[in-house]
């Protein structure tokens, strides 16, 4: 997106709030309290794989747990629209990557920054003072923030499977993050990039973003598809609120609530009913038998 100067246009992207254009980056919101900012591409994307890779820095003078609050990656139908989420609306409907640099939720086991994906097809809301831990389909930690080095991030999305990889360690090699099948996004959408900061703030700052056709193969029934019509939705096993933090990266199976207690214990006491039951007719069985030996 870089190609110009100050408040200069960008061709084919728009900008607002906070961001400021240079000849070697767009920031999206300076190290300051209270900004927000964005840029989204003005061209619909109408490919059904792709892949962007993202060039981004997020640095600032705020120490351990004194920064904040992150910037967002999105794949969604509406655009340069302001809001809450990462300098961006709230009930969206696509695709959402955030990148998150501050713990709001105290009792969180995960280690930050902290990596997510959201699908919405506009009735879900990103709950901050959780950490988008309901709507969150899968993350990871990963030591993005004020690194001397280039930091980069892939998310890849192709025949209904996301894949988002970082680059942060200086290694020039991709690591997996993120990587979840059953994923349904239209084409049609747009992408954009925003950022955010409250009373924490730091430097949030797109390089590079670059967009790859991925040549796959579908099946003959995928052309009878109208792709710009499908709703954003995700095929889970199991619902996101199931699980819990786990530092190591994606989901784990929730705790035992009382509730699955109870009815652990239920399944157990009728258990052993049945068994006491089974065992009485049998004992009375060979009870009979036995009187005809005699």
């Amino acid at each position: 997106p870089v190609a110009g100067a100050g408040s200069a246009a960008m061709p084919l992207w728009d900008f607002q709030g906070s961001t400021m254009v240079t000849s070697q980056y767009v920031r999206l919101t300076p190290d300051e309290r209270s900004r927000e900012g964005s840029i989204w591409n003005r061209v619909p994307c109408f490919l059904k794989d792709w892949e962007l890779h993202v060039h981004f820095k997020v640095h600032g003078a705020g120490k351990k747990n004194l920064h904040g609050d992150g910037l967002a990656l999105w794949y969604t139908q509406e655009r340069l629209v302001p809001g809450p989420v990462f300098g961006s609306k709230d009930n969206f409907h696509g695709l959402a990557i955030f990148l998150d640099t501050y713990p709001n939720d105290e009792a969180t086991e995960r280690v930050f920054p902290y990596i997510s994906a959201m699908v919405n097809n506009g009735s879900l809301t990103y709950d901050h003072s959780k950490d988008g831990r309901w709507t969150e389909l899968a993350g990871c930690t990963a030591d993005l923030r004020n690194q001397n080095h280039d930091t980069f991030l892939a998310i890849r999305y192709s025949r209904g499977r996301l894949t988002v990889m970082t680059d942060v360690e200086d290694k020039n090699e991709w690591k997996n993050c993120i990587d979840i099948a059953g994923v349904q996004l239209p084409t049609g959408y747009f992408f954009g990039a925003s950022a955010g900061t409250g009373d924490l703030s730091d430097n949030h700052d797109i390089i590079s973003m670059k967009l790859f056709q991925l040549m796959v193969e579908h099946p003959l029934e995928d052309e009878t598809v109208d792709w710009t019509k499908i709703e954003p939705s995700v095929s889970l096993l199991k619902s996101p609120k199931d699980n819990v933090d786990d530092p190591t990266g994606n989901f784990r199976s929730g705790p035992l609530t009382g509730w699955k207690v109870f009815l652990l214990l239920l399944c157990a006491l009728l258990g052993i009913i049945v068994c006491a039951v089974v065992g009485a007719v049998v004992f009375q069985k060979r009870q009979e038998r036995n009187k005809r030996f005699y």
